[in-house]
C-alpha cells in the first residue's frame, strides 16, 4: 500500500506542480493543487497513526489474548459527622465519572455498598464501591482523570473540592478482587 501511495504522490507532485510551470501556474490552479496534495498526505498520515493500533488487534486476535475484566474494590472510611458532605461530593464526582466510563465502555458495571450494622471503630467502612472495569488499563480518552477533564473543565474547583472529599476520609484502600472458583483445586 506503501508504495502505491508513494507512486501516486509522485504523479499528482508532476501533475500539480511540473518544474517548468511553478513560476507561471496561477494562484488558484496552486491552491487547488496544495488542497489535494495535503488531503492525501493527510490519508497516508492517517493510514501511518493507525497501523500500529490495527496491528496489535490483528496480534491480539490471532494469539487469543484478550482482555480480562478486572474488578476492584475502593473502601472508605469517612471522619464522625461528615459522611452526608463526603457522600454529597463523591457522588457529584466519582459516581459522574463511573458513569461516563460505563458509557464509554470501560467500566462494565459498579456496585456502592453501605454497612446496615454498625462494628466496632478498627472493621468500620462506610462505602465499597465494586468496580469491574473492561480491562486492567483504561483505553485512551477514558482514564479516570481523561474523564474528569472532560466532564469538569473548572479543574480548580474540580481539584479543591475533591481535596475536601480526602480531609474527610479517614482510611481509604483500594483492592483488586476476583471471585474465587470454589471447584478449582487448591
Amino acid at each position: 500500500m506503501m508504495s502505491v501511495s508513494v507512486l501516486f504522490l509522485a504523479d499528482m507532485k508532476a501533475r500539480c506542480v511540473p518544474a517548468a510551470l511553478q513560476v507561471t501556474m496561477s494562484l488558484g490552479r496552486k491552491r487547488e493543487c496544495m488542497k489535494v496534495l495535503n488531503g492525501v498526505y493527510g490519508a497516508i498520515l492517517g493510514v501511518a497513526l493507525l497501523a500500529p493500533w490495527a496491528a496489535n488487534e490483528v496480534v491480539a486476535q490471532q494469539t487469543g489474548v484478550v482482555a480480562k475484566p478486572v474488578t476492584v474494590e475502593w473502601v472508605y472510611r469517612v471522619k464522625y459527622g461528615y459522611k452526608d458532605e463526603w457522600w454529597s461530593l463523591f457522588k457529584k464526582y466519582q459516581i459522574a465519572i463511573l458513569e461516563r466510563q460505563k458509557q464509554l465502555g470501560y467500566v462494565k458495571e459498579y456496585s456502592v455498598y453501605a454497612p446496615s450494622l454498625h462494628t466496632s471503630e478498627d472493621a468500620r467502612w462506610d462505602y465499597r464501591i465494586v468496580i469491574v472495569r473492561a480491562s486492567q488499563d483504561a483505553p485512551p480518552g477514558q482514564s479516570e482523570g481523561e474523564v474528569a477533564r472532560q466532564l469538569f473543565p473548572d479543574q480548580e474547583t474540580f481539584r479543591r473540592e475533591e481535596n475536601r472529599r480526602w480531609e474527610l476520609t479517614a482510611n481509604h484502600w483500594d483492592l483488586p478482587i476476583h471471585v474465587v472458583n470454589l471447584g478449582a483445586a487448591e
